[in-house]
């Protein structure tokens, strides 16, 4: 797929691995839809729009499926097309599994999850009309491991691989695409909080010895888009750490 002009909604775009993805996309020279559920800075907007193309703000939470269908709705009253679509956002609520809320566990199920569903199923049908386009789901090396702390973490990240699986085999036929991206440890905001100490077992652990970069996971949503024969696969973005 050629990315100049295509329309590419990257939901959590405000910051982090979704603000990189969208950056990348930009300088392929797509238009690009942000999306977070507060109205996404002016200044990230000013900056993705030096690349010269269209650039716009839709806030929704993606839990919340008539906002997902009111977003998809103004995205195709605006361009008329939608052409990938990055489920980036999501939420972490870590903690052992004895002293889990019931709300915490769900609440991360519903946004990683419920929330990747209601934007696929939303924008799928338009999507089939057009009998071209790809989903890319940001899952993660928790859903492929588990972790101490993590239980609904990784049930949600490992939905979200079962779910690409399934549906890459049903949108297929539609010559649409849909694959899952799993970043192992990626230098972001969450990841400023890890004391030094924990940081480097972190990184003893990695075969490359270093901590990702949010531009490393963007290169493999570029990569996943441009790809016409690549489809309901998770590729990992690691250093190494999940390899078999």
């Amino acid at each position: 797929m050629d990315l100049k002009d295509k329309v590419v909604l990257i939901t959590g775009s405000s910051r982090g691995i979704g603000l990189a993805i969208a950056q990348a996309f930009a300088q392929n020279h797509a238009k690009i839809v942000l999306n977070a559920r507060k109205p996404v800075a002016p200044a990230i907007i000013t900056e993705l729009k030096k690349y010269g193309n269209d650039v716009i703000d839709l806030s929704a939470d993606i839990t919340d499926v008539s906002a997902v269908k009111e977003m998809i709705a103004q995205i195709y009253a605006q361009f008329n097309q939608l052409d990938v679509v990055v489920n980036n956002a999501g939420i972490v609520k870590d903690g052992l599994l004895n002293r889990m809320s019931e709300e915490d566990f769900q609440s991360v199920i519903d946004t990683n999850l419920i929330g990747t569903f209601n934007v696929i199923r939303q924008a799928v049908r338009p999507m089939y009309k057009q009998r071209s386009g790809c989903f890319i789901n940001l899952a993660s090396v928790i859903g492929l491991t588990g972790n101490i702390g993590q239980a609904n973490y990784a049930a949600s990240k490992a939905g979200v691989i079962g779910l690409t699986k399934s549906v890459a085999k049903e949108v297929a036929m539609r010559n649409l695409r849909c694959n899952a991206i799993a970043p192992g440890m990626i230098a972001t905001q969450m990841t400023q909080n890890l004391s030094s100490k924990l940081e480097q077992q972190i990184i003893d652990q990695i075969p490359l010895k270093r901590l990702g970069q949010v531009e490393e996971v963007a290169q493999a949503a570029i990569f996943l888009a441009q790809s016409d024969y690549i489809t309901g696969q998770t590729i990992t973005v690691d250093g190494g750490l999940t390899m078999q």
